[in-house]
């Protein structure tokens, strides 16, 4: 039997199926993750040099687009190098890195589209009151909040970790994640899981309140068609994100903790990925395409760009 001191790789097995054609899917992998980084990469740089879209939603949508570079560079390197490589290792130090940037991504995305369905709210319920409320300091402290809590839970789950003795070193993923080295325990774990609730409560009071805001966003839009224009102009994205990232980190959750060894290897490994491939490329994608401002400075900044070089 292992114990922590032993333990100083671990084995990913979510590849083993994969060998006959991971050329193909490391080609596939590669493109999606460029793709990524390309579109949240042009969201991010016209939202920074266009002075006209320094207003809180495109400054929060500017955080979204990062938290999901940030996300994705947790998995896909090690993912890459893995496609070529025989030995699917990671180191342990490697290991808790890998949790705590896919740990603290996921918790920071929900954290930044609550503000941003808050934004929302006092947009459309407020409108008098928006600039008087969402002043430049308010702002900040959202921000501050938005990436401060998930990096504080996230340090303390990865210090509760780092406390485990452990008793094997197969993990059957992809990716390193907080359950996969848990489960891997060999004393009680009731202290990780306990603090597990806790911050499912925390983050679950924010879907519950974003819930709630929509809820009044939409009575609000219902009275008139300009309302409903601006729901569907600027909520839509924000929806569609929010739907797309629930039911991506619901997935993964639940097959985690409670998914069958039965189900075929590649569906594990898209239920697996989803919520660090559909989010990171569908924000700046939907939010590209459905706001018209952000459409026309990318056209613009790119237009600009084009007749510099040439």
């Amino acid at each position: 039997m292992q114990n922590s001191s032993s333990v100083t790789v671990f084995t990913l097995h979510g590849l083993n199926e994969t060998a006959s054609y991971k050329y193909m899917i490391f080609t596939f992998t590669l493109l999606i993750h460029l793709l990524i980084i390309f579109l949240s990469m042009t969201l991010i740089i016209t939202i920074i040099i266009e002075k006209t879209l320094h207003e809180p939603m495109y400054i929060f949508l500017c955080n979204l687009c990062v938290n999901g570079l940030y996300g994705t560079a947790g998995l896909y390197p090690k993912l890459l190098l893995d496609f070529l490589s025989d030995s699917h290792v990671i180191s342990y130090a490697g290991c808790l890195i890998q949790a705590y940037v896919i740990y603290t991504s996921v918790l920071c995305e929900l954290t930044i589209l609550t503000v941003m369905a808050y934004d929302r709210y006092v947009a459309i319920c407020k409108p008098l009151q928006y600039h008087s409320i969402m002043t430049s300091l308010t702002i900040s402290k959202f921000l501050l909040i938005s990436w401060s809590l998930p990096f504080c839970e996230s340090t303390i789950g990865m210090l509760l970790n780092i406390r485990l003795p452990l008793c094997g070193s197969q993990i059957d993923k992809l990716y390193c994640d907080n359950w996969s080295i848990v489960k891997l325990s060999c004393v009680d774990t009731t202290i990780n899981s306990v603090y597990s609730y806790i911050v499912i409560l925390i983050h679950l009071s924010e879907a519950l309140f974003i819930l709630y805001s929509y809820i009044h966003i939409i009575r609000a839009c219902v009275k008139s068609s300009e309302e409903m224009n601006k729901f569907m102009q600027t909520c839509l994205p924000h929806l569609i994100s929010l739907i797309g990232f629930t039911f991506s980190t619901v997935f993964d959750v639940m097959y985690s903790r409670y998914g069958s060894k039965n189900i075929p290897q590649g569906l594990r490994n898209f239920l697996a990925v989803e919520f660090l491939v559909i989010p990171p490329l569908l924000n700046p994608l939907i939010y590209g395409l459905k706001l018209s401002q952000i459409r026309r400075r990318v056209i613009r900044v790119f237009s600009r760009d084009v007749g510099y070089i040439f």
